[in-house]
């Protein structure tokens, strides 16, 4: 008998791979939008140095923008609920981001 696996119509099969599981550490995130898009691009700042690179950017319209905000919104609501309130960042002399692409930038 052929093994055929079932499949809803709506799923979708996401494959990760080795080198994107290791994933990308950033510890900051630059946030730019025009009136089709936005770019999130995650950066690492290194204590001392005073160049950062991108080290990914990540392209967004903005339906699927406003689908990770209400995400990571969930995620850190259940986050928070096992491990207790995450402290608020307050901008206090951190790095401040020269680069400007054109429309409001915002830290996250």
């Amino acid at each position: 008998m052929e093994d055929k696996k079932k499949v809803n119509p709506g799923q979708i099969n996401i494959e990760l791979n080795e080198e994107v599981a290791q994933g990308v550490y950033s510890n900051l995130a630059v946030i730019t939008h025009s009136s089709s898009e936005f770019v999130v691009d995650f950066v690492r700042v290194m204590p001392g140095i005073p160049k950062a690179q991108v080290k990914s950017r990540i392209i967004l319209t903005p339906e699927h923008a406003k689908r990770l905000m209400l995400a990571l919104k969930d995620n850190i609501g259940k986050f928070e609920s096992v491990h207790g309130h995450i402290k608020d960042v307050k901008s206090s002399g951190g790095p401040v981001m020269p680069m400007n692409f054109g429309g409001p930038t915002a830290q996250a």
